[in-house]
């Protein structure tokens, strides 16, 4: 079972009035992304989505196209839909990095796999471990009124655990968590996220600043780069977790963050990594070393969250128990490419079903949309 041909469909989504994320990469108000589609010669077509974003990752929807069109594309159409570990391997050679815009492929082969099969793609990674999968929302590092707004918004809901983006103004960034913990009281779990905003000498003020505030965990405080200096700051924390995002795109980056002993926990999130296959390779790693993970995000849409649910659903050490999932994209945008929502919070995120990631395209909606 060949495929035949790669399209390529970039979609402009605007985020929701109110629910923009704001983090020390910069304000996320609406979302241009790139959905995949494989075609495949038996008539079968698998979906996927690059979640792009130039100040995060250094992709953005032309550039993925020009990626996939040019570089992914040649190596994928003729191979067989079941050899995609060669095709991992033929995408590597192609060409360096572009991990979102392989990822949308890579993604497209589970779902063409588990549709060819007729089974869930939580079923090709071994099976469900856990029946759904506790979320959380999260509040961008806006001004301490809009955030307790938020927040309030999201508790008012039912929404269970929470997650304060900052790194930008320390005071701020303080002012703003302890808000929110004298709304939330001491009994809602709430972590803090940097987006690596702070410098080694901030993030040890803070961290001990906000030792009060009884963290969950905090998240990327330093840039990436030196895990010598987030092993520092690990050191510091009082035993708050540690969590490596920015840090770990990469396997060789999970190594050396493990080596370095540098964090507790790893994100991971199969268009951070590349797909779904690298994803659980790093999982593997930290597993060797100890280490938990975490379902990370970059607000993405249907296909990419079904992705994760998935892959959360079928991996015990994505510890979402412990540190509950970021799968919410959906819930931040305007309106979803899919023809039948995904079943997303307040607490829990439910398990599509259906064959492959068990997610359609809404053909109305991509008229509207597509970029």
């Amino acid at each position: 079972m060949r495929i035949t041909h790669v399209e390529t469909i970039p979609v402009h989504v605007p985020i929701r009035a109110g629910m923009t994320m704001k983090t020390a990469h910069g304000e996320h108000v609406d979302s241009e992304y790139v959905l995949v589609r494989l075609h495949t010669e038996s008539g079968l077509v698998g979906l996927g989505e690059a979640t792009v974003g130039p100040r995060w990752n250094g992709e953005n929807f032309r550039g993925c196209e020009a990626v996939i069109r040019d570089f992914l594309a040649p190596v994928v159409v003729g191979a067989d839909l079941f050899q995609r570990n060669t095709i991992r391997r033929a995408m590597d050679d192609a060409i360096k990095l572009h991990p979102f815009a392989k990822s949308a492929i890579e993604m497209a082969l589970w779902d063409l796999a588990g549709k060819a099969l007729g089974v869930p793609v939580y079923q090709l990674l071994g099976g469900k471990v856990r029946e759904r999968i506790p979320i959380k929302m999260v509040i961008g590092a806006f001004p301490v009124p809009k955030a307790v707004a938020l927040a309030k918004q999201f508790l008012d809901s039912g929404v269970p655990v929470l997650k304060v983006k900052v790194g930008l103004d320390p005071e701020m960034d303080y002012q703003r968590v302890k808000a929110i913990r004298e709304l939330a009281g001491p009994n809602v779990p709430i972590g803090v996220d940097a987006n690596g905003g702070w410098d080694v000498g901030t993030a040890r003020r803070m961290m001990e600043r906000m030792q009060a505030l009884d963290l969950l965990f905090i998240e990327q405080p330093i840039p990436p780069g030196d895990p010598a200096a987030l092993a520092q700051v690990r050191a510091l924390s009082r035993g708050v977790p540690i969590m490596a995002d920015e840090s770990a795109f990469t396997l060789t980056d999970a190594w050396t963050v493990a080596r370095q002993h540098a964090a507790d926990v790893i994100a991971v999130y199969p268009g951070k990594n590349g797909g779904i296959s690298n994803a659980l390779e790093v999982v593997n790693l930290a597993k060797s070393a100890g280490l938990v993970c975490h379902m990370g995000s970059n607000l993405e849409l249907g296909i990419a969250t079904a992705a994760m649910i998935h892959l959360a659903a079928a991996t015990p050490e994505i510890a979402c128990e412990r540190f509950p999932a970021d799968i919410l994209g959906p819930l931040y945008h305007e309106f979803d490419v899919i023809r039948e929502p995904l079943q997303l919070g307040p607490v829990f995120a439910e398990i599509p079903q259906a064959p492959g990631l068990g997610v359609e395209l809404d053909e109305a909606i991509l008229a509207k949309c597509r970029c």
